[in-house]
């Protein structure tokens, strides 16, 4: 009879090194603050909260960006457009607060091309790791204010009921910020997608 490894959850996390910030006196080689002195484009904000299927907050877990630059390029060898010697990766990561709070400084994407070349509506790719999960989820932040997103190829695959829960909305304030907050599971789950 063999003994079967329980399986082992992407989370909670040990917060040094996986969430930087101002814990630690160290040179953090990511964080929450994706914005270089040689980016262009909207400087803007992207908060949140995270809560599991009971609407809980969860305060332990840890979110990552991955996005293209206003122009619509990846900091990526693969994507030939893309100015290699600019400081801007386009990548962030952070843990949530006490209360389920998460928050990132960029700058919005272009559009950048999807399949068959057709252009896609500016979106953040975020991954999400949380105690209970096996591996991360994965879904995309739209912009309520993007006229591109009712063309947007990877958006019109959500049922129309769903696709609320992947546009982030604008809020009022000096700084342009657009709220984006994560369900886990249950009736306001949004939406992950399998990659």
């Amino acid at each position: 009879m063999s003994n079967i490894t329980p399986s082992q959850t992407v989370g909670p996390y040990f917060k040094y090194g996986l969430t930087p910030g101002d814990d630690y006196a160290w040179n953090d080689a990511f964080g929450n603050d994706l914005v270089t002195a040689d980016v262009s484009g909207e400087r803007i904000r992207i908060v949140g909260q995270v809560f599991d299927g009971d609407g809980k907050i969860i305060p332990d877990s840890m979110l990552e960006i991955w996005q293209a630059d206003a122009q619509g390029r990846f900091a990526d060898p693969q994507d030939t457009r893309a100015m290699p010697n600019a400081a801007f990766k386009g990548f962030g990561r952070c843990g949530t607060d006490a209360k389920g709070g998460f928050e990132f400084r960029t700058i919005k994407p272009g559009p950048v091309p999807g399949p068959g070349g057709k252009l896609q509506a500016p979106h953040i790719l975020l991954a999400v790791f949380a105690r209970g999960m096996t591996q991360q989820a994965i879904t995309r932040i739209y912009f309520e204010d993007e006229a591109a997103n009712a063309a947007d190829p990877i958006l019109a695959l959500v049922p129309a009921d769903r696709r609320a829960t992947l546009i982030a909305k604008r809020e009022q304030g000096d700084i342009v910020t657009y709220r984006f907050d994560v369900h886990l599971q249950g009736d306001r789950e949004t939406v992950f997608f399998d990659v």
